[in-house]
């Protein structure tokens, strides 16, 4: 039996659980989960799982060199959704072949290199500051040179941090957000925390270790979680813990009228159990990523998108945010978008996807 506890918000999952689902009196849709505790369910949630379908279908089209349009459904074409999976999206992506997998697998010079990207979570960001310093290491890297090189770029216009989500200014000091961050990467390094990734003995000690550094909260520890451990310092089951965005809450809450008591962890753990059925139920077909199925972490993203999607789709429902429109527009390109993941989810796009070659080094494993 699947168990739920919501004051540790871990979950034991020896199976995938069979599901009972009716419909309520007051038309909300009752699913039963194992344990008790029921779900209802409104239709936005049926909505969750369609959407999940063709998000990936889009990207599965994108991939396989089909030229756009990538999808009939005139939501997504026109508006920026993340992938179904993080990890395929381009960021994610850029972070696992070229900062992590590439270059000196050692324990500080992977969670150095893996942070400093993650901070500003721009490719043109890092890419500037690998053109302007050379290869990063940690060893011998100057946070004088580092802050001279992002004043540059401001005083330039350009910008250095994504838009994806705030980030926070941690309290160094400094004049610039970007040289306090560069400070509490510098914090990080000094306190030990790359041997404590390495030794965490799981997904929830890292993301509490994170936790604890200045201006690192809840959303930003736990993405920052999931990131590390797409390299080799780690190797959690993506399964084992995860932690719920403001923009996930708003999913949740307009995807369920009520949840029985259970914390969004818990929800989240509820509804990746129960994909299958779900799906079956609706009679998609969910295209996984080669063999890997949805994670916790692409179900807590995706009750985020779903988010923005259903103001277009389900106006009348409402989330805490109070937003009524989505406000990032999408302009396709036709550009290739090769595939490559942590060689250890043995995930493997086929050469159809025109997938780049393994980064040199990707193969190593032995953390010095």
């Amino acid at each position: 039996m699947t168990s739920f506890d919501s004051a540790t918000a871990i979950v034991t999952r020896p199976g995938m659980p069979s599901v009972s689902a009716r419909r309520a009196k007051d038309g909300g849709r009752k699913i039963r989960l194992p344990g008790g505790r029921t779900l209802t369910a409104t239709p936005v949630f049926d909505t969750y799982w369609r959407f999940a379908c063709k998000r990936q279908e889009t990207f599965m089209r994108r991939v396989n060199g089909d030229a756009p349009p990538w999808t009939d459904d005139p939501v997504i074409s026109a508006h920026r959704f993340t992938n179904a999976y993080r990890a395929s999206d381009r960021v994610s992506q850029y972070l696992i072949r070229n900062v992590q997998y590439a270059g000196d697998q050692s324990i500080n010079e992977l969670f150095f290199r893996t942070m400093l990207f993650k901070l500003f979570n721009r490719i043109e960001t890092w890419e500037h500051l690998t053109g302007a310093l050379g290869e990063i290491h940690a060893a011998d890297f100057s946070l004088a040179r580092a802050g001279a090189v992002l004043d540059r770029l401001m005083k330039a216009g350009k910008t250095v941090y994504s838009a994806a989500y705030i980030m926070p200014s941690p309290a160094f000091g400094a004049i610039r957000k970007h040289a306090n961050h560069l400070k509490l990467l510098e914090h990080m390094m000094r306190d030990g925390a790359p041997q404590k990734v390495a030794d965490a003995p799981s997904l929830e000690f890292v993301f509490r270790l994170l936790r604890s550094y200045p201006s690192l909260g809840d959303f930003l520890a736990f993405q920052l979680t999931i990131d590390l451990n797409y390299s080799a310092l780690t190797r959690f089951d993506e399964m084992s813990f995860v932690v719920a965005g403001p923009g996930a809450r708003d999913g949740i809450r307009k995807c369920f009228s009520d949840v029985d008591g259970l914390v969004e962890a818990d929800v989240i753990r509820a509804v990746a159990d129960i994909a299958s059925a779900e799906l079956d139920r609706q009679n998609l077909n969910f295209q996984n990523l080669w063999g890997r199925p949805l994670q916790l972490i692409d179900c807590q993203n995706l009750f985020c998108e779903v988010d923005k999607y259903a103001r277009v789709m389900h106006p009348d429902a409402s989330g805490a945010s109070g937003r009524t429109r989505i406000k990032q527009r999408f302009a396709a390109v036709k550009r290739p978008v090769p595939q490559w993941y942590p060689p250890k989810w043995n995930v493997h796009p086929p050469a159809s996807t025109a997938t780049l070659a393994a980064p040199e080094g990707a193969r190593s494993r032995k953390l010095a």
